[in-house]
């Protein structure tokens, strides 16, 4: 069977996002700006039908009923230390944030933050591959490619979301305290 190259566009409460893949997988989402160039629908044909999956998990998740997706995913041509780093992102808990060097060390790599940076911004599959929970070392929101207004929604967004359902006896600092001090950290540079 030959797979067609795919897409939709999704509206969603951080822009529109630009959803690729084929028949069976999901191979890039996309929000703006990059949801808008048209080199990424170049060969490929809309077709809203196959991403109904993508779309109701998108939604679920915007509207705080889904916190993790499901969906099979291609990271096909990817180099395996992309991979590596993306599969990695999946593992970062709803509504948490990771440093570059703490995803780094994790990874078993402690020297290689900029390297993870890079594969970070690299992540063809946002939202879905959550690289929006990866801040600065100081907590400072930075490098997002849908830009930091979208990485600050999406980190609120599971805040609260978190805020809802965790347990008042829960140590780790919420999705919002990490907002606020990316915020402070980004005033004082």
């Amino acid at each position: 069977m030959t797979s067609h190259l795919l897409y939709t566009r999704i509206d969603s409460p951080i822009g529109p996002l630009l959803v690729c893949g084929d028949e069976l997988r999901l191979t890039g989402l996309y929000t703006a700006p990059a949801a808008e160039d048209p080199d990424l629908v170049r060969d490929r044909r809309r077709a809203d039908r196959p991403f109904l999956r993508v779309r109701e998990q998108l939604d679920a998740y915007f509207a705080g009923e889904r916190i993790e997706f499901d969906v099979p995913l291609s990271m096909d041509g990817a180099t395996t230390f992309h991979r590596t780093v993306w599969e990695r992102l999946r593992e970062i808990p709803y509504g948490t944030t990771i440093s570059y060097g703490a995803l780094a060390t994790a990874l078993g790599k402690p020297t290689a933050a900029r390297a993870v940076g890079a594969a970070n911004g690299r992540n063809p599959l946002a939202i879905v591959v959550p690289c929006h929970r990866v801040v600065g070392s100081t907590g400072s929101l930075t490098g997002y490619a849908g830009g930091l207004e979208r990485k600050r929604y999406l980190l609120r967004h599971e805040a609260v979301v978190s805020a809802r359902s965790s347990s008042l006896n829960d140590p780790r600092p919420s999705g919002e305290d990490v907002v606020e001090r990316a915020a402070l950290a980004d005033d004082r540079e």
